[in-house]
């Protein structure tokens, strides 16, 4: 058997390699152990003639299983085209946090970039390979001159960072790439969390968290999770710190989002001027809003015309802190769809921390 055709399966089900050389993580483990053979392959010849490696991170459930069948059918068509050139490696993510091991190695053992085939879950997911223990991993070859690139074929449920940025094939073949900045969210236990795309506070992280359940139904997933968050909902008072500055009360906060990126809740256009190389964010936030307020403004939110209505504000920051004034707790926080707990949380902007494929 060819290196190019070796499959692992040794607790590693559905992970199945077509490079020069094998990638193999374990999801159970908080370090992927390196199991390659022959790290010479990727040293050998200069970086301006050897052929490209590529990983391809692949969630196949997800979007209710649509993002693997189609995988399957643009898997020949990127092997046609990129074959030439380059090196594909296909990965396959076998459940949570696969994806950040995967990612790991494959920066480790020298990647030309990782392209994550899937939604913002698995976007999300891989963005956090790309740091370990609080800082960027990095090639074990100290005298490697090019970094790991980030990559994406949006094909999940949400993709909404990707109507940020799209993809293009030819941006894979040629390697164009730019660099895009990455919030980091810490909390009271200290441990950093990385996203790219948007976080949010409160009625709309709350409402991430239901659709999250019901992603079988595709983007109606998002107004089955609303309608379940407005359940019990009442607006809150927090408090926030912006760049280090003094606190500030903001009375019955409805939401507070921070972008990143412009686009969550499968399309809605949230932080419509934030921008992922800009060195900040946009915040967005929301007061006293009713259920009623959402059903009228609904269509501003989806257009990003939403700044200019009663009670909602905007500000372009880089660091900001978040605290619930009652201290409950119970403040729902989420970023790129995935839900890490409740207030207190500080989000920063890493700028130009991960160059993108685009």
């Amino acid at each position: 058997m060819s290196m190019n055709q070796i499959a692992f399966g040794t607790g590693i089900a559905g992970v199945r390699v077509s490079m020069a050389k094998p990638w193999a993580v374990r999801a159970e483990l908080p370090k992927a152990p390196d199991l390659c053979a022959d790290r010479s392959i990727l040293r050998s010849g200069s970086s301006s003639s050897r052929r490209r490696d590529l990983v391809f991170v692949v969630n196949p459930s997800g979007a209710n299983g649509r993002t693997g069948k189609e995988w399957k059918k643009l898997l020949p068509y990127l092997r046609s085209r990129l074959g030439a050139d380059c090196n594909i490696c296909e990965s396959v993510t076998s459940g949570p946090s696969h994806a950040i091991d995967i990612t790991r190695e494959a920066i480790r053992e020298g990647a030309d970039a990782v392209i994550v085939v899937g939604g913002d879950g698995t976007l999300h997911e891989v963005v956090n390979g790309f740091f370990w223990a609080g800082k960027p991993v990095t090639n074990h070859d100290r005298d490697a001159t090019r970094s790991t690139a980030l990559g994406l074929i949006p094909l999940g449920t949400g993709s909404d960072f990707a109507r940020t940025f799209g993809w293009l094939v030819h941006a894979l073949q040629s390697g164009q790439r730019s660099r895009i900045d990455v919030g980091v969210i810490s909390g009271e236990d200290g441990e950093p969390h990385y996203f790219v795309n948007v976080a949010d506070c409160h009625l709309s992280a709350k409402a991430g968290y239901y659709a999250s359940r019901y992603k079988r139904f595709g983007n109606l997933c998002y107004v089955i999770g609303a309608l379940k968050a407005f359940v019990g909902h009442r607006n809150q008072d927090l408090k926030i710190k912006v760049n280090e500055g003094a606190w500030e009360l903001y009375s019955q906060v409805t939401a507070l989002c921070i972008g990143n990126a412009k686009f969550f809740g499968g399309g809605m256009k949230i932080t419509p001027n934030a921008d992922p190389h800009s060195g900040n964010f946009e915040v967005v936030i929301l007061q006293d809003f009713k259920w009623y307020d959402f059903i009228l403004k609904l269509h501003k939110l989806y257009n990003g015309t939403h700044l200019t209505v009663k009670n909602v504000s905007s500000r372009s920051v880089h660091s900001i802190e978040v605290e619930d004034v009652s201290g409950t707790g119970s403040i729902y926080v989420q970023s790129d769809g995935e839900h890490l707990g409740f207030l207190p949380r500080k989000f920063c902007i890493l700028p130009s921390a991960v160059e993108m494929i685009c």
